[in-house]
């Protein structure tokens, strides 16, 4: 319980400080914000979402498989190796 508590006060300060203490010209969370909205991070953000397209089109499908498969007859039975499938095949 004690050391729950003292991550938590520790965890608070340090928002605390990024928040109100300035570094230069901006405060630590006015940097990484400044940092985030430049041209490379952006494109970086662009990079990463069409790399990782293919395996996020996989797991969506994999939920609606299995989404379906629990929503079946409800015996579990049968229709448990297609939704298992459906998850590991591309």
């Amino acid at each position: 319980m004690f050391r729950l508590l003292l991550f938590l006060a520790i965890a608070g300060a340090l928002a605390y400080c990024g928040a109100t203490v300035p570094l230069g010209k901006r405060t630590f969370f006015g940097h990484v914000r400044a940092i985030w909205a430049t041209e490379e991070v952006q494109e970086l953000k662009r990079g990463v979402e069409e790399e990782a397209a293919p395996a996020v089109e996989r797991v969506k499908r994999g939920v609606k498989a299995g989404i379906e498969a629990a929503s079946g007859d409800g015996s579990g039975s049968g229709s448990g190796a297609g939704a298992d499938a459906a998850v590991i095949a591309p």
